[in-house]
């Protein structure tokens, strides 16, 4: 039973071509999109965290609707997502995590970038941190980022992921024009 303070976590596994990553929402809307090709334990481990005492369990039909769209994205057919988040952070995460939903597909953004886009240019570090804490990868799009030189960096789901999701994004864009 949902209680306030202690949501039902509803997790799915999210399967396409060579990615495997698990996928969670509450009632009112998508919370975790996790690394491709990490067990359970990744989001066990993250629930524990951020959602102390809430049961986690397994529901794909609550998840079909996050898991048609992450799946359309990752065919090519989706630039951007209309699922419901119901993710929480700082306000300064949320702030960055904003600015990231901002980048346009297809295009990538420096971490000093960002910083500017929230008017904390000092902060480009914690902008990374930020960066590294969201929870619901792809979805909103910290593979996006890149080192200020276009190298690319950290990436919660991995530099396999992240090469993957931007060549992706490339592709289909260049496909549109």
């Amino acid at each position: 039973m949902e209680t306030k303070n202690k949501p039902t976590l509803y997790w799915s596994l999210l399967k396409f071509k060579e990615l495997n990553f698990y996928i969670a929402s509450t009632s009112k809307g998508l919370v975790f999109v996790g690394s491709q090709n990490k067990p359970f334990e990744e989001l066990s481990e993250w629930a524990k965290k951020r959602f102390q005492g809430s049961s986690l369990v397994e529901n794909d039909e609550k998840l079909e609707p996050y898991a048609v769209e992450l799946t359309q994205y990752l065919e090519g057919k989706r630039k951007t997502f209309t699922v419901p988040f119901d993710y929480n952070g700082t306000a300064f995460q949320l702030a960055v995590w904003n600015a990231l939903c901002e980048i346009p597909y297809g295009q990538t953004k420096s971490y000093s970038d960002i910083a500017n886009d929230i008017n904390k240019p000092a902060a480009v570090r914690a902008v990374g941190a930020a960066i590294g804490a969201n929870p619901v990868l792809i979805t909103v799009p910290c593979h996006r980022v890149v080192g200020k030189d276009g190298s690319l960096t950290g990436y919660r789901g991995g530099l396999e992921m992240k090469t993957l999701l931007l060549d992706l994004e490339r592709q289909t864009s260049s496909n549109d024009e």
